[in-house]
């Protein structure tokens, strides 16, 4: 199949005004390659819209899908979670320890210009669709009959364009988590004779804008019902509202409302506190929950097994999943880039990402209480900490004497997985197992080809975006604040205890259950990209990246193992840290872009 990409040679704002549309096939170029205009490809004959759909696509593939993002390593390496392998090297560690400036970046997660050029290619899309005679049409999926039984379909440029809605408004919402207020284009596609020295905009008209284009483009989505395996990337209206959710969850936050870095700055958050935000943002979630979720229509659920979630399509009894990044299917990826050091043939690892101490003690213990603070379990931090403790634990991290690939592993120094006879060896004692299938049980001696889709959106952050907003407005006692977080200790395996109460006590404050509404996001979003933007909204970085990241060394004398926690890496928090700093070269070509505090 014969496929075109079509790109900006341009990015970045400064830049948003070159049209660079070009093609590329497999190998030879049917088209010349100057007849890839806006009038080719948004053809007023093309009844098919070939060239449309292809465009689309490429607006579709410049989504970043989560694994190994940042240089070969997770974003969670540049937090309390983990670290990588190249601790020292690698583009994540300069993340953590803040080895960036305004002039010398870094790569993929400090991104500027391909967000712009997701938005600019969006609106060329958005602006010139109609011109596409469609016979293709589509469901959205709650249609109903008219006398004839008959369902109304709706012309494929209508859907098309309220995807291109989205992923615009996607691309928006990840400069303003990075960067807080930003020039916002509208729908102008600027050419090189227009003014582009746009000033940035307030944090509340972005986050204002951005609600407004999910608004609109939900109406013309398809519902997830519609959508066949092999095709999660496609928008649907459930995405639209999860990604509403999100972004008013992080708006109510305290990075953005409470305490603003530097009050008074309306580029980086809201000019006054207003706690009806957290009112705002969980009934966002609860609209949801009960449009698509447990208490609707069920199209959404909590897949009953924890692991399968990373692992399954939507046809293969995945209920969670809301929205995924397809970049790879069926293939060993993952598990070859982060599986355990110490393995040959199809089952050698690189150990990139690997989870730390602090990680790990974050993690209950099998009846939902923290380690130490269980009434039912001891806990030992030395090689039987690993006991008794919450399933999802097991199905996050290994361990030393982990089984995987038919042998219990040795992350001891030394040992056959964490040889330490050059510079690079594993520092924490850790792998990182989540998003792989179960390789400890079983008769698997290789890595087999699985399903590898980047989770964007799942239930599961849903119930958890309720539950923190409602707590925040209206206490532990709020309705569903408790039944939600037991959901997710139930499907966990957490056991349920004489009282049913899965670990969560009756009578918190809302500091008490705050504080374990945030450890529950973390154990159960680990590495899913969440943990790296929870610490900046929730103002909680310039504590939990103050102090080091932990391993734990396992020395071997004569069969007797000593376990002791080392620091890794020491991150030096600074909180302008809070927001990315604006690309210099865009300050330096815009004399209204304003720069981000102290950078």
């Amino acid at each position: 199949m014969k496929m075109k990409s079509y790109k900006n040679i341009l990015g970045g704002l400064a830049a948003v005004a070159a049209v660079g549309l070009t093609g590329c096939t497999d190998g030879y170029e049917p088209t010349p390659v100057e007849n890839f205009t806006i009038d080719y490809v948004f053809s007023t004959t093309d009844s098919v819209g070939t060239q449309a759909l292809y465009y689309l696509s490429n607006v579709y593939n410049q989504l970043k899908p989560g694994h190994n993002r940042v240089a070969n390593d997770y974003l969670d390496a540049a937090t309390d979670d983990a670290t990588s392998l190249y601790y020292d090297e690698s583009e994540v560690y300069r993340l953590a320890t803040g080895r960036y400036t305004a002039s010398t970046r870094v790569g993929d997660d400090m991104d500027w210009n391909s967000y712009y050029q997701t938005i600019r290619e969006a609106t060329i899309l958005i602006a010139n669709i109609d011109r596409v005679p469609f016979r293709l049409t589509y469901v959205k999926g709650d249609e109903q009959p008219d006398e004839n039984g008959k369902v109304k379909e709706t012309p494929f440029n209508v859907t098309m364009k309220a995807e291109a809605r989205y992923l615009r408004a996607f691309a928006y919402f990840n400069l303003v988590k990075r960067y807080g207020g930003v020039p916002l284009l509208g729908e102008k596609v600027f050419d090189l004779h227009d003014d582009l020295e746009m000033p940035r905009n307030t944090f509340a008209e972005c986050v204002d804008y951005i609600v407004g284009e999910l608004d609109l483009a939900r109406k013309d989505l398809r519902g997830l019902n519609t959508i066949s395996s092999g095709y999660e990337m496609a928008v649907t209206r459930e995405a639209c509202d999860a990604l509403k959710s999100r972004l008013l969850l992080y708006a109510a936050s305290k990075l953005y409302n409470e305490s603003p870095l530097e009050p008074g700055n309306e580029l980086i958050g809201y000019a006054a506190y207003d706690a009806s935000r957290w009112k705002v943002a969980a009934d966002a979630a609860k609209a949801f929950i009960q449009q698509y979720g447990h208490e609707g229509s069920g199209v959404v659920d909590l897949t009953p097994d924890y692991r399968q979630i990373f692992t399954a399509h939507y046809s293969s009894n995945n209920p969670e999943l809301i929205w995924s990044i397809v970049k790879q299917h069926s293939g060993t990826v993952i598990e070859t880039l982060n599986g355990p050091l110490g393995f040959t043939g199809n089952a050698l690892g690189q150990g990139r990402t690997l989870p730390s101490q602090n990680l790990v003690e974050s993690f209950p213990m099998a009846d939902g209480y923290m380690p130490g603070k269980s009434p039912k379990y001891s806990y030992v931090p030395d090689g039987t900490q690993y006991d008794n403790r919450d399933p999802r634990l097991g199905m996050t991290v290994l361990h030393n004497a982990s089984p995987w690939l038919g042998r219990a592993l040795a992350t001891y120094l030394g040992g056959s997985n964490n040889p330490n006879s050059t510079s690079v060896y594993n520092r924490t004692g850790y792998y990182m197992c989540k998003f792989m299938r179960d390789y400890g049980s079983g008769t698997s001696r290789q890595y087999e080809n699985t399903v590898h889709n980047w989770v964007e959106m799942r239930y599961a952050e849903i119930l958890l975006n309720y539950a923190e907003a409602m707590n925040e407005f209206a206490g532990p006692d709020a309705e569903n604040v408790r039944e939600y977080l037991i959901m997710l200790r139930r499907r966990a395996g957490i056991e349920a205890g004489d009282d049913n109460s899965y670990g969560i006590p009756t009578g918190l404050s809302k500091d008490e259950m705050r504080e374990l509404i945030y450890n529950e996001r973390r154990v159960e979003m680990a590495f899913e990209e969440q943990r790296f933007n929870d610490l900046r909204r929730w103002r909680l970085a310039e504590k939990a990246l103050s102090t080091p990241v932990q391993g734990l060394e396992i020395i071997n004398r004569d069969g007797q193992l000593s376990y002791n926690k080392v620091d890794v890496i020491n991150p030096n928090w600074e909180n302008r840290r809070y927001f990315y700093p604006i690309p210099y070269s865009e300050v330096l070509k815009n004399k209204n872009m304003v720069q981000n505090p102290n950078w």
